[in-house]
């Protein structure tokens, strides 16, 4: 890649979201169930990619939608906040993605979800001419587990294709049941440069509770770098020469926390792409996920 560092292509979900607070109960019938809410484009993909956008990179987002007004209202937004979706694939007769998330009194955040076209995506949408012609130098996998088309055999050798092309690769997953089989995970692992996962989902993974011993399983299974976040808590990155735990940046006022994780993983990939080490990486990404839970969704528009 020479001096250039080359561009940032993020692949994975995107959603409608609809986001409710506060939603402790199941509503009553003819109830006022909520306080506040917020309609926002989500999903981790667009997440990222918006969030690399405030950050002043320019990337490109490669995800499926439908052929609907759904999509129509994403894309405004993309082209407003800066993402290029040139490679976002709209699938006929097919809706796009939607998520309702209601958040509790204690600031968590539970989802419900329609995949809609999100089902559709395969790693052979990744085609290498994509990466040439916008000289990709990393690519962030975004919503790994709600992706079936992703966890079908193959997927590994794409990676391995487009790894060996020079791209750095970047890989963070969401919680879904899925994560109680992971072999799938097991079999990309050797062809990423740096996996990423919260807490809770290393525990799902792996059975394990302690990061270091988690992060060390994943190592065996062939992933160079590790980062599992525990949100304000910090997070623990595990490198081939050392480990350490970084602590996490407090938050002014927590709104929300929905969408910081991902702010988090946007915040270290656009900070790798500078040219700063993993360490300094995941400070920067910790202040990136601290903002976020400033304000209601996952993303605030301009």
């Amino acid at each position: 890649m020479g001096t250039d560092p080359g561009s940032i292509l993020v692949f994975g979900n995107v959603t409608l979201d609809v986001i409710c607070k506060t939603v402790d109960d199941v509503p009553r019938y003819d109830s006022i169930a909520f306080q506040d809410a917020a309609v926002t484009p989500g999903g981790c993909a667009s997440n990222v990619a918006i969030d690399l956008a405030r950050l002043g990179e320019k990337p490109f987002l490669v995800a499926c939608m439908g052929d609907d007004q759904t999509a129509d209202i994403l894309i405004d937004a993309w082209n407003e906040q800066g993402v290029d979706a040139r490679y976002v694939k709209r699938i006929p007769d097919k809706g796009t993605g939607v998520s309702v998330g209601l958040v509790d009194s204690e600031l968590q955040p539970r989802f419900i979800h329609t995949s809609g076209a999100n089902a559709e995506l395969v790693g052979e949408i990744l085609n290498l001419d994509i990466f040439r012609e916008q000289g990709v130098g990393f690519m962030h996998i975004a919503g790994y587990f709600v992706l079936p088309g992703l966890l079908k055999p193959g997927f590994a050798d794409t990676l391995a294709h487009i790894r060996e092309a020079g791209v750095f690769i970047s890989l963070d997953v969401v919680r879904s049941p899925a994560m109680k089989s992971p072999e799938p995970l097991w079999d990309i692992l050797p062809n990423l440069d740096l996996f990423m996962c919260n807490l809770q989902e290393s525990e799902i993974i792996t059975g394990l509770s302690d990061p270091a011993g988690a992060a060390s399983v994943f190592h065996e299974k062939g992933v160079r770098s590790v980062i599992i976040k525990m949100g304000a808590e910090g997070c623990w990155l595990a490198m081939p020469e050392r480990s350490m735990r970084i602590p996490g940046i407090p938050a002014e006022q927590v709104v929300d926390t929905t969408g910081a994780g991902d702010a988090f993983a946007a915040g270290v990939v656009s900070a790798l792409r500078q040219g700063k080490d993993l360490e300094e990486a995941c400070r920067f990404g910790a202040k990136q996920g601290a903002i976020t839970t400033g304000f209601l969704g996952a993303v605030q528009l301009n």
